[in-house]
C-alpha cells in the first residue's frame, strides 16, 4: 500500500497532504518511521570518529524529523478532528512512541557519547544556542533515566508507557462525556432571558439531531450563554450539574481511579530519579524552582486577592437576594455577574457581539502582527486541509515566506473543547536553509448561521488574541535547532506571549480599528469602548481566586500525592481557601481537569498566574512608551524569535531591562 506519510510531501511548503491521508496509513507510518529513527540513532552510536558536538549533539537534534512531522499531524487530528478509529490508533501508537523515546534516552552507548561531549565542552567553541542545546540534551537524558541501572531503566520505561496510555484515556473519557450529554427543550419559555442569536444556535443544534425545538450541549459556545443569560434557575442548575459531573458518574467514562493511577505513576517515576515528588522533578526545569516557591507565590496572591473576591461575591449575593435567593450557588455566579456587569458598565455581551465579527477580529490580530512585527497574511487555497471549515494563510515578512497558518474556529463532534495553538512543523535551520514553521490555531466559536456570520463575545475576542500570541511565538521562531524553536521554552514562560497579546483588546485606540457592526459598519461607540476598558478588571478578584484554586490543587496532587484517598475529598480540602460557594457533592472539577491529567500542565498550572506577572510587567513597558512603540516591539520580537535558546529570565531582562515585578500585576488587577 502506497503511504503518503512515508513519502516526501510534494505539496506547497511541504505541508501535510491531508486529502491523501487515510486513517489506516498512520500505524504503518509510525512503525516504519520509528525504525528509520532508530537507524539514525544507531548511525550516531556506531560512528567510529571521536564524539563531537556536531556528530553527536547536533546529529541527535535533527534525527527523527519525519517521525516528528507525522506525530504532529496525527495528534493534532486526535484533538481537532478525531473519531473512534483515530482514538483506537492513538491507544496503539502512544505506547510505541513512549517506548521508542525510552529506548533513546536509556541508550547507554549514546549517553556515553553525549556525556563525553558534555564533560569536554570547553574544548569546543560553542555559541550560546549550542551551549543551551548541549546542556538541555545532557539534562534531558539524565531526567529520562540515563543514569539508572538496567532494572530501574525497565521500570522507568514501563511507567512512561502506562502514563501515556492513561493520559490518553483520561482525555477520551472527558470528550465522550461532553459529547454524550445534551438537553432537549421544546418549550421556549424555559429559555427566557437567552438572546435570539443564541436561541437560533440552539435551534440549529436541534435540527442537526432531527429534533424539534432547542438543544443545549456542554460545548462551551452552547453551555456558557445558557449559564450567563437563562433566568430559569433550575435549568442553570441542571446544566451546571451535567458539566460538573463529567467523568464523575461511576460509569465507563469515570476518571476517579485514573487520576489516582496517573499521580501514583508520576510519583513512582520521580522517586526512581531521586526526587522527593513529581512536582520537584517538574519544577527543576521551570522558572519557579520548587513546590515551596509555587505555593508561596500562589498564597501571596491569594492573600491579596481574597478580600477583593469576597467583596465581588457579596455584591452578587445582594442581587440574588432581590430575586429571593437566600443561598447563592456556584451555578448562579455567571448569571448574576453578567447582570452586575450590565448595571455597572452597561455592557451586554449579546449587544456587543454584532461589533465583533470573527473575520474582522482576525483581520485586527493580523494587522497588529503587521504593525508590531512587519508580518503580512494572505489567504491561500493551495494548501490541503483536514476539514472544510479550516482556513489557511501564508505569512510573509519583507516579501519572504515566514510561516503557514491553519485557522480552525468552530466546534465539531470530533473536536475537543477549548482553544489551543499547535504546530504541524517546527522551525529550524539545516544545511543553511531556514525551514519555516506550520502553525495551527484551534478554537470553538459559535458557527455562522444561515443569515448571521460568526459573532464573538468579548471573552472570545480575547481568546483569539491569546492563541494568536502563542502562534506568533511559533511564527517568529528563528533558531537553528527544532527542539529550541518557538514555544519550546520553560513551561512557565510559554504563556507570556499569549497573555501579553490579550492586553491590546482593552486599548480604546486599537479597539476602534476593528469593533464595527457587521451590518452597518458603525464603530462601537466611544462610551462602550471605554466601558470595555473600564470593565477589564471586573470580577478580577474572583477569577484570580479560581485560578489560584486550580494551581494549588495541581501542585498538591503532584507534591502530596500520598494524601490522595478519595479524590473528591482531596479536591475539596485543597481548594477550600479559594472557594466562595458551597461545594456540591455531585460535581468535581478534577475528573475533567485535562490540563494536568492529559495535557502538559502537571505541576505547572500556576504558570498562568506566573505569566500574568510577566505579561503585566511587559505591557506596562509598552504603555509607558506607546503601545505600538517600534523600538520596544523590535526588542520584544527578539524575545519571541529566540525560543528556548537562552534562560527565560535572561531573555526577559534583555527585553525589559529588569526582572518582572509582581506589583505590575497587582496594580493592573486591583489598582
Amino acid at each position: 500500500m502506497q503511504n503518503p506519510l512515508l513519502e516526501s510531501f510534494s505539496t506547497p511548503y511541504q505541508s501535510a497532504p491531508f486529502t491523501e491521508i487515510k486513517e489506516d496509513h498512520f500505524l504503518p507510518a509510525f512503525q516504519e518511521l520509528i525504525k528509520v529513527s532508530e537507524m539514525e540513532i544507531d548511525e550516531i552510536v556506531g560512528n567510529q570518529e571521536e564524539p563531537t558536538f556536531k556528530n553527536v549533539i547536533e546529529a541527535l537534534a535533527f534525527s527523527g524529523e519525519k517521525l516528528e512531522v507525522v506525530s504532529g499531524i496525527f495528534f493534532n487530528l486526535n484533538s481537532a478532528e478525531t473519531n473512534d478509529e483515530i482514538q483506537k490508533i492513538a491507544q496503539e501508537v502512544s505506547p510505541l512512541l513512549t517506548e521508542f523515546s525510552a529506548k533513546i534516552s536509556q541508550n547507554l552507548p549514546l549517553f556515553e557519547k553525549i556525556k563525553k561531549v558534555f564533560d569536554e565542552k570547553e574544548k569546543y567553541n560553542l555559541n550560546e544556542e549550542q551551549k543551551m542545546l548541549l546542556n538541555e540534551t545532557y539534562k534531558g537524558f539524565v531526567r529520562s533515566g540515563a543514569l539508572l541501572d538496567d532494572s530501574d531503566k525497565e521500570k522507568f520505561k514501563n511507567i512512561s508507557i502506562e502514563l501515556s496510555k492513561k493520559s490518553l484515556q483520561f482525555g477520551q473519557n472527558v470528550l465522550a462525556e461532553t459529547n454524550n450529554y445534551f438537553k432537549h427543550i421544546t418549550d421556549e419559555k424555559e429559555l427566557a432571558g437567552i438572546p435570539d442569536a443564541i436561541l437560533e444556535q440552539y435551534k440549529e443544534e436541534a435540527k442537526e439531531r432531527n429534533l424539534e425545538g432547542f438543544v443545549v450541549t456542554l460545548q462551551y459556545p452552547s453551555f456558557l450563554p445558557l449559564m450567563t443569560y437563562a433566568e430559569n434557575r433550575e435549568l442553570r442548575k441542571k446544566l451546571a450539574l451535567a458539566n460538573g459531573k463529567k467523568s464523575f458518574q461511576n460509569n465507563e467514562f469515570d476518571n476517579q481511579n485514573l487520576i489516582k493511577e496517573i499521580i501514583s505513576l508520576k510519583q513512582e517515576k520521580a522517586k526512581l530519579l531521586g526526587y522527593e515528588n513529581y512536582a520537584d522533578y517538574v519544577l527543576e526545569e521551570r522558572m519557579a524552582k520548587s513546590p515551596v516557591q509555587v505555593k508561596s507565590f500562589l498564597n501571596e496572591l491569594l492573600e491579596k486577592a481574597k478580600p477583593y473576591a469576597e467583596k465581588e461575591v457579596d455584591e452578587l449575593k445582594k442581587l440574588a437576594k432581590e430575586d429571593g435567593i437566600e443561598e447563592m450557588e456556584s451555578y448562579d455566579h455567571t448569571f448574576y455577574a453578567e447582570r452586575l456587569r450590565k448595571q455597572k458598565f452597561d455592557i451586554d455581551d449579546e449587544e456587543l457581539k454584532p461589533f465583533f465579527q470573527l473575520e474582522k477580529v482576525q483581520d485586527a490580530v493580523f494587522g497588529l502582527a503587521k504593525t508590531l512585527f512587519g508580518l503580512e497574511f494572505k489567504e491561500t487555497t493551495k494548501v490541503q486541509k483536514y476539514h472544510d471549515e479550516v482556513k489557511t494563510y501564508e505569512i510573509f515578512e519583507d516579501g519572504k515566506f515566514k510561516a503557514l497558518l491553519y485557522a480552525d474556529y468552530f466546534p465539531r463532534k470530533g473536536k475537543r473543547a477549548g482553544a489551543w495553538m499547535t504546530s504541524f512543523k517546527s522551525q529550524s535551520i539545516k544545511n543553511g536553509e531556514n525551514n519555516r514553521p506550520h502553525i495551527s490555531v484551534v478554537c470553538n466559536f459559535s458557527k455562522p448561521t444561515s443569515d448571521t456570520p460568526s459573532l464573538l463575545t468579548f471573552q472570545e475576542v480575547t481568546t483569539l488574541f491569546h492563541e494568536f500570541g502563542h502562534a506568533l511565538h511559533g511564527v517568529l521562531a528563528d533558531t537553528t535547532y527544532p527542539n529550541l524553536s518557538g514555544t519550546s521554552v520553560k513551561w512557565d514562560f510559554v504563556e507570556l506571549p499569549s497573555q501579553f497579546l490579550e492586553n491590546y483588546c482593552y486599548e480604546p485606540e486599537f479597539l476602534k480599528t476593528f469593533a464595527k457592526h457587521y451590518q452597518t459598519g458603525e464603530v462601537l461607540p466611544d462610551e462602550k469602548i471605554q466601558k470595555i476598558s473600564d470593565s477589564k478588571n471586573f470580577m478580577e478578584g474572583y477569577q484570580t481566586l479560581r485560578q489560584i484554586g486550580f494551581g494549588l490543587l495541581d501542585i498538591s496532587y503532584h507534591s502530596d500525592s500520598e494524601k490522595v484517598g478519595d479524590v473528591k475529598t482531596f479536591e475539596v480540602e485543597e481548594t477550600k481557601a479559594t472557594n466562595l460557594y458551597p461545594s456540591n457533592p455531585e460535581t468535581m472539577m478534577s475528573t475533567s481537569f485535562s490540563h494536568i491529567f492529559q495535557g502538559g500542565y502537571s505541576a505547572g498550572y500556576y504558570s498562568y498566574k506566573w505569566a500574568e506577572v510577566l505579561d503585566a510587567d511587559a505591557f506596562q513597558y509598552f504603555k509607558e512608551n506607546g503601545i505600538f512603540n517600534p523600538e520596544i516591539a523590535a526588542k520584544y520580537k527578539v524575545l519571541l524569535s529566540s525560543g528556548g535558546t537562552k534562560d527565560p529570565m535572561e531573555l526577559y531582562k534583555n527585553f525589559r531591562g529588569s526582572e518582572p515585578k509582581v506589583e505590575s500585576l497587582l496594580k493592573r488587577a486591583f489598582g
